[in-house]
Formats: C-alpha cells, sequence, structure tokens
C-alpha cells in the first residue's frame, strides 16, 4: 500500500506551508483583535485558493477545481500550523452545499457570502418535541400570506441556538398530501416577532440545545429552496452533508490516545484486562483509519467507494461509545460525580464526564444510530425495505 502522496501534491504541500509560514501569525492578541485578525487571514485564504475551495468566487469562495489529494494536504498543514479553516457549523458544513446545490441564483447570491463572512449563523429545524427519529412527522406548518410564509410550530435540539442568526426548517405547506410529501424547505430570519428561543439544559450542566416556538413569524416565499412541498427531498440532501460532517479518523485516533493517557494516569495501564480493552479499541480505531484512506484513494481515482461508505458515520459513534464506556470505568466513582459550570472544570478525571455522556447525543446526530442501519441494509446491501416504513407512507 502506498500512502504517499506523489511529487505533485508535495510541492503543493510546500506552497501551503510558504502561506502560512507569511500569513498566520496570530502572536498574543487579545479576543477581539484575534477575531479581527481571523477573519483577515480566511479572506487572505480564500484568495489564495486554500479555503472554501467548492464555492464559486461570485459567492464569496475561491472556486477551485477539484482535486481531494490537494484538499487534504491544505487541511493537514493548516492543521500543524494551527490555523483556522473555514467558519464552522452548520451554515458552512449544510446549507452551503445545499443552496450550491439545490438552491436559486438569488438565494447564493444572498446567503451564501455573509454565511462564509460568518455573519449569519444557522441553526437546524428539523426535530420537533415527539417525532423522535420520525423526521417526516412534521407539524410546524406554513401558509402563503402575500409573498411571504407564516409559520407556526415548534422546533427542538437546535444547535448553536443560542447564536443563530438565521434556521433552515422543514415546513408542513401541504397539509393533505402524504406524510412525505408537502413539506417545505424553508429559510428564516430568527431575529423578528414571533420567534422565541429556550435553552434545554442537558445532563452536562451546558446548554447546547435550544427549542424554538414559532408564533405567525415569516419567512419570504422567495426563501424556499426547491418546489413547495419537495423539501423532503432536500432535506436528504442536507442530511448527507451533515453525516459527512461529524467526525473523523484523526479525531479518533487523537481520542484514543487521550484514552491510553487517561488508563496511564489511573494506574491501571498494567491492568490486563484494561490492556486487552485498549487493544481491541485500537482495532477499531486503526480499521476505521484505514478505511478511510480507502475513501480517500477511491475519491482521489475518481471511484466508487461502495457501502463502505454508507458506514463510517456509524463506525465512528460505535467506537466513540466504546471509548466512552471504558473511560467511565477507569475513572471509577468520578463518574458519579456532576459536572461542574463550564470555566470551572478541573483537570483531574473528571474532565472525561462530558465525552461519556456527549457520547450518547453522537448515536442520534447525524441520523440515529438504527437508522444508519437501515441505510446500510437499504442501499448497500440491497435488503428489502422495512414493512413498517412501506406501511406508513
Amino acid at each position: 500500500m502506498d500512502l504517499s502522496y506523489g511529487l505533485e501534491a508535495e510541492a503543493a504541500r510546500a506552497e501551503v506551508r510558504a502561506f502560512l509560514k507569511s500569513a498566520w501569525q496570530p502572536g498574543d492578541r487579545r479576543k477581539d483583535a484575534l477575531k479581527a485578525y481571523m477573519r483577515d487571514f480566511r479572506t487572505r485564504a480564500t484568495d489564495a485558493g486554500y479555503l472554501y475551495r467548492s464555492v464559486p468566487r461570485r459567492f464569496g469562495g475561491s472556486e477551485q477545481p477539484v482535486d481531494v489529494v490537494k484538499a487534504q494536504v491544505i487541511r493537514e498543514e493548516f492543521a500543524r500550523a494551527r490555523a483556522p479553516m473555514e467558519v464552522g457549523g452548520n451554515g458552512i458544513n449544510m446549507l452551503v452545499p445545499t443552496l450550491l446545490e439545490r438552491g436559486t441564483e438569488e438565494q447564493r447570491q444572498a446567503l451564501i457570502p455573509p454565511t462564509i463572512a460568518g455573519d449569519y449563523i444557522w441553526g437546524q429545524g428539523y426535530s420537533e418535541p415527539g417525532s423522535g427519529s420520525d423526521l417526516a412527522s412534521v407539524r410546524t406548518r406554513g401558509v402563503v400570506d402575500g409573498e411571504e410564509w407564516v409559520i407556526n410550530g415548534q422546533k427542538i435540539w437546535t444547535s448553536q441556538g443560542g447564536a443563530a442568526t438565521h434556521m433552515f426548517m422543514l415546513v408542513r405547506t401541504e397539509p393533505d398530501a402524504g406524510k412525505h410529501d408537502g413539506i417545505s424547505y424553508i429559510l428564516i430570519d430568527l431575529d423578528q416577532p414571533g420567534v422565541t428561543r429556550r435553552p434545554i439544559r442537558q445532563m452536562t450542566g451546558e446548554s447546547g440545545f435550544y427549542e424554538f416556538f414559532f408564533d405567525d413569524a415569516r419567512a419570504p416565499l422567495a426563501w424556499t429552496v426547491g418546489e413547495r412541498g419537495q423539501g423532503w427531498n432536500v432535506s436528504r440532501t442536507t442530511l448527507k452533508h451533515e453525516r459527512a460532517s461529524i467526525g473523523s479518523a484523526d479525531g479518533l485516533g487523537s481520542q484514543f490516545a487521550k484514552l491510553v493517557e487517561l488508563a496511564q494516569e489511573m494506574g491501571r495501564i498494567g491492568d490486563p484486562v484494561v490492556r486487552d480493552r485498549l487493544a481491541q479499541i485500537e482495532g477499531f480505531v486503526l480499521a476505521h483509519r484505514y478505511s478511510s484512506y480507502r475513501l480517500f484513494s477511491n475519491a482521489a481515482a475518481g471511484d466508487d467507494p461502495g457501502p463502505i461508505a454508507l458506514m463510517m458515520k456509524l463506525l465512528l459513534t460505535e467506537i466513540g461509545h466504546d471509548m466512552a464506556l471504558t473511560a467511565q470505568e477507569l475513572i471509577g466513582e468520578a463518574g458519579l460525580t456532576e459536572p461542574a459550570p463550564a470555566g470551572t472544570r478541573g483537570r483531574g478525571p473528571e474532565k472525561w464526564l462530558d465525552q461519556i455522556m456527549g457520547s450518547l447525543g453522537n448515536s442520534i446526530a447525524g441520523g440515529a444510530s438504527n437508522i444508519q442501519r437501515n441505510i446500510i441494509g437499504e442501499r448497500g446491501l440491497g435488503l428489502p425495505r422495512d414493512l413498517a416504513m412501506e406501511t406508513d407512507k
């Protein structure tokens, strides 16, 4: 197996390093000054063709040809220099790709540039109370009033809800249509009367998610992505990009290294039972890493990777959960304590509490694990569709 990138890629690596050496010198700037410096750096990096490579220049991107090897080199070098990549969040990871694939030219012109700049922060308005994983059971309603939608309903489990300025949401606009029909994909400004947001206190003590209430809130008809009543198909485009953005092989490897450090800190690294468990987990971590190499090679060659691409999110979730369970066993009684408020947490075993509890949420984010198994079975292995789903259309 040849894991080198080739001479052309290494030449590109040298160019990226030279750029970062001159352009990324943050020094000891204070928060506001650093934020402005990062914004200017991202502009320079985009002009150089390193960021927002898939976004056309007229929308604020660098409009580079598809080159998965060069993109990987850029990620590696930016990580090595600890330089910021694109602005994170739902807007960049999910909405922008959806607009490029399904949006109108006017929507792209109006919404992509401020999203890239970090001025628009997007929440995801999919989940509703009582719906569970049944995404199509949308009850939030939208009716037309002139050139606007009037929206009433509730959304829940919105990440970045406290900072979100806008939301992409699923709204039932054709109440007489079938369950998966009659849903529209609508964009809405959250800074308006009729929108109420409330934090949801999690078992970690933090409030990373919010619930939203819409009482005659309004959104332009022109902010409907795709055809009216066809939002279910548009939402699948967004979910595709969400699942692709959750986790990575590098992140999993770093997490495993910290787990080994924990075993050493707790004096359990010599325990044969612990060592056996760590060896099992490392095998899965390495298998996931080499599967990512396989996907990387397929993408570079323009080949179809097959069912393995459908499995990566589920595997990452399962491996992360196994690590969390092992960490919980290692920290012992510290795992029974309530997490301290953010900013006051120590550096002892309790620092793992967020990871342990967060691993449960990862089995839901981006599509619950059982939903992922259905997708693998139906689309990857060609198994028949779940009879309950067929009769519930």
